[in-house]
């Protein structure tokens, strides 16, 4: 590792300090936090969309987000270690072939959906209590199961 490859990921380590920025890849629905300044007010607004790229290049790294708003299709490229970014949150995963997914453009409606990879799971439930259940006894081959008789019969 060269000089300038160390100096990028001290500033990459420096920039994401007090962050926590999850591992997604194209295909995963993400919600990223932005700080807007709109005059002398400040707010964050979230934007929610299928990541379609990510660009790994240290310091530069950055990665596109699209999503559908009001009909038309809006994407954003968000530098991955920007002070601007408050958070980003993995919504869901999505089960997809490519690095790239630029097809999604031309798509739109029930197309444009991503199949969600089977082994995410994004909040573990409670696990319930398994109960020893001792199993029956088969009848044995030839003979017909008893049949349990009312009282009264």
């Amino acid at each position: 590792m060269n000089v300038l490859e160390q100096f990028e990921q001290q500033q990459a380590e420096k920039l994401i300090e007090n962050k926590a920025i999850p591992e997604f890849a194209p295909g995963d629905t993400v919600r990223v936090n932005i700080r807007i300044v709109e005059g002398d007010t400040e707010r964050v607004q979230a934007f929610e969309g299928i990541c379609i790229g990510r660009k790994n290049r240290g310091v530069q790294s950055s990665f596109t987000i699209r999503k559908i708003s009001y009909g038309e299709g809006v994407e954003r490229v968000f530098p991955l270690y920007s002070p601007r970014i408050e958070s980003i949150e993995l919504v869901r995963r999505g089960e997809v072939r490519r690095a790239k997914l630029y097809y999604m453009r031309g798509l739109s409606g029930k197309a444009a959906r991503i199949r969600e990879k089977r082994d995410f799971q994004q909040e573990e439930a409670p696990k319930a209590e398994v109960t020893a259940v001792k199993p029956k006894k088969a009848a044995p081959a030839g003979e017909a199961p008893k049949k349990a008789v009312a009282a009264g019969e």
